[in-house]
């Protein structure tokens, strides 16, 4: 186990060689155990904050599975992402009623507030920004998910006071969740 780790990442620094001997023990616990490799990815993911390649082949590599399928589990489950995520996710939902409501309105004040595509991370790293196909919230339409919290009936206008109680902070307060956009 720990010969996996310093053989996957010599070249890393010792921070990252803890997060692989982390996930190395990971795959020590599920190794030989069918159909665990979703389990794997998940808390590896958890470890990482994302399933980079470079993970993905260490993975492999550890359970004696070809890269292709762990890259595929990665590649068909949504919650599995390859990429580096920002600190809070954001989700406009663009189910049936949001839409109508005015979610295509959303997703462009979301691009021109933050200066990022979808399904991309703002520069500071603070936001992933994603589109959400129904949030199960149709009665809030339009609704914003960030993290666990959704918010109801937003508008552009009311997108950056909510936008602004995730800058740097760790959780927004509840009291101030209501005032930015009535938290549901």
């Amino acid at each position: 186990m720990q010969k996996q780790a310093e053989a996957c990442c010599c070249q890393n620094s010792e921070e990252e060689r803890a997060l692989y001997e982390a996930v190395a023990k990971i795959i020590e616990k599920y190794k030989g155990t069918d159909g665990a490799l979703i389990m794997v990815l998940h808390e590896a993911q958890e470890v990482f904050g994302y399933l980079p390649m470079e993970l993905q082949k260490f993975i492999a590599d550890g359970m004696d599975i070809p890269i292709a399928e762990v890259s595929g589990v990665v590649s068909f489950y949504s919650f599995f992402t390859p990429n580096k995520r920002g600190k809070h996710t954001i989700r406009v939902c663009q189910g049936t009623a949001c839409y109508v409501r005015g979610g295509k309105k959303l997703v462009d004040a979301i691009h021109e507030n933050l200066h990022v595509e979808t399904n991309g991370t703002t520069e500071d790293g603070q936001f992933t920004f994603e589109i959400a196909r129904c949030i199960g919230a149709c009665g809030l339409a339009p609704a914003v998910m960030i993290d666990d919290d959704v918010y109801k009936q937003v508008t552009p206008q009311k997108l950056p006071g909510i936008l602004a109680l995730y800058r740097d902070a760790e959780e927004p307060e509840a009291e101030e969740a209501a005032e930015g956009g009535d938290e549901a």
